[in-house]
Order: C-alpha cells, then structure tokens, then sequence
C-alpha cells in the first residue's frame, strides 16, 4: 500500500533527530561557558527558542499542502514507472535535492520578499546551534513549492520528504565556532562550519555567499563562494541589526518594512522592485545590495 499525504507528513527524520540537537547544543553550551563565553547570550538564546517553535506551528499547514501537491506532480509524472527506491536513483535525488535547495536559499537572499521570511535565521549577532534552530518562519509558506518538480520527474513524495529530512539535519551541525577548517577535501566539496559562518556574516566580503546546504560546489560551479579569512573575522547579524528580542517582531519585522518601502514608491513598477530586487535596492537612495557593495569596495584603491 503506498504511503497517503498525512503518511508522508509524518516521516520528517528531523524530529527523531531532536534528541541529538539537544545533546550537540548542551555540549555546545558547555564548551563555551568554560572557553569562549561571548558565543552565546541568553536573551538571544530564548529568543532563538520562541523562533523555533514559531516556526513549528507555522510550518504544518504549508508542509502538508507542499506534500499534497508532490502527490499531484507525481501523479502527473511521466517518469514514476522508472524511478525505484535503489541506490542509484537516492544518489540521483540526493544532487537533486542539494541543487534545490542551492537556489532556493539563493533566493531567499536575492529577492526581498523571500528575504523577509528568511531574515529571522539571520538576525541574531551570535552563532551557535541555538541558532541553527531559530528558522525562517515566513520562508515555510512557499518553501515545500520548490521540491514539487521533482515529484514530476518521478520521485516519490516519501523519498522527498525524507531527503529534505537529511539535509535539514546536516546542516545543524554547520552553526558552530567549536570547529574549525576541516582538512583541505572535505573544504572544497562539502559545506562545513567554516563556510557556514561566512553566510551567517554581515562583512562586505562574505554577505550573500555559501548558500549550500551539504555541497559546496554548487557555490563554487555559480560564483558565490567565500572563503573564511583570517584576516577578517566574521562579524555575525545584518548590516543594520534589529534591536529587539520579541519573537513576533524578529519574525515578522522585514515585512513591514518591506511594505514601507513600497508605500513610499511613487511608481508601480518601483513597487514591484521592492518585492524582487535584492534587499538593499531602493528607489531613491543609495544600492546597498550586497554586491553592489562588493564592487565599491573593490574599487578602492
């Protein structure tokens, strides 16, 4: 009998992985209570907290209507006769499910409405497992859309979900400073921490870069990778960072500033420029988009 929607809805390895979050973080938080204290901060912590269950309750509905509407493509595929659960087509869906996630993360910080929903993962000034849990909230609500078209090529929603599932958990481990540089191989084809906190930086050199979830070379293969320098110690947060610690606001708040900016726009299609332009863009003050900035600042003799 093949597995329902509500079936599929439940094989989220991410919850059976929860129990090993919590032990990496009380590892983790003892590590840098005894050597590096300024890792983490308590009200941010808990704020990281509240953001993680947010994200819970808001994620049940888009996710089961994501799994729903896989069911739908992969009804409708051509292909799903030839795909089996084997080793070959895992291996096939594991590329897949990794060049997905590339650009759908790309998205999320190339177009401000997206950016909106994914900016609470990046509004924190700290970098710790703690924050590998405080997710994007509003980024759940179009999220699963990106992973439909596979279910069009043959793969069953199961096998989806449950590589979605993988990933998600590879990526935990990523939000640390307890690690440093791993040897030179596992640099150059896997995302690791190093990579990880040049994303999570709010410096010139490193906003916008390392979108990967467990392979770097999808960064190198499209030109935005960033390697972490030593001369230039990653600050974490944004480049003009929230001042608050209420969970509803560190969800929401780009929202509403997005909405201020395209009130402020004369012009319909300034308008539109705001929600799919890159953050940073504006109508009438200066491009600050990140790589707009990159090339000011290599322009500096």
């Amino acid at each position: 009998m093949q597995p329902g929607v509500m079936d599929v809805f439940q094989q989220d390895l991410v919850m059976l992985a929860l129990p090993l979050f919590i032990a990496a973080l009380v590892i983790e938080r003892i590590w840098a209570f005894k050597r590096h204290p300024e890792v983490y901060e308590q009200r941010d912590f808990w704020t990281s907290m509240g953001v993680m269950l947010l994200t819970v309750v808001v994620d049940l509905l888009p996710k089961l209507l994501g799994i729903w509407l896989m069911f739908v493509a992969y009804a409708y595929s051509p292909f799903k006769d030839l795909v089996t659960a084997t080793w070959p087509f895992w291996l096939l869906l594991f590329l897949l499910d990794d060049f997905t996630y590339y650009w759908f993360h790309r998205g999320n910080h190339e177009v401000r409405l997206m950016w909106a929903g994914h900016v609470s993962h990046h509004n924190s000034q700290y970098y710790n497992l703690g924050t590998a849990l405080r997710q994007g909230v509003g980024e759940r609500v179009i999220k699963y859309l990106f992973w439909c078209p596979l279910a069009f090529l043959g793969f069953h929603p199961l096998m989806i979900v449950i590589m979605m599932s993988i990933s998600l958990i590879y990526q935990y481990w990523l939000h640390t400073q307890a690690v440093a540089r791993l040897p030179g191989w596992i640099e150059a084809v896997f995302n690791t921490p190093s990579h990880h906190r040049v994303h999570h930086g709010s410096n010139v050199r490193y906003l916008d870069r390392n979108h990967a979830a467990t392979l770097i070379i999808w960064d190198r293969l499209f030109g935005t990778f960033s390697e972490e320098s030593d001369e230039e110690p990653v600050v974490y947060g944004l480049t003009r960072n929230i001042e608050t610690h209420n969970v509803f606001r560190v969800s929401f708040d780009e929202y509403r500033a997005l909405w201020r900016d395209m009130k402020r726009a004369p012009r319909l299609g300034d308008k539109l420029r705001y929600i799919f332009m890159a953050p940073g863009w504006s109508h009438d003050g200066p491009d600050k988009r990140s790589n707009t900035l990159r090339q000011a600042r290599a322009a500096k003799p």
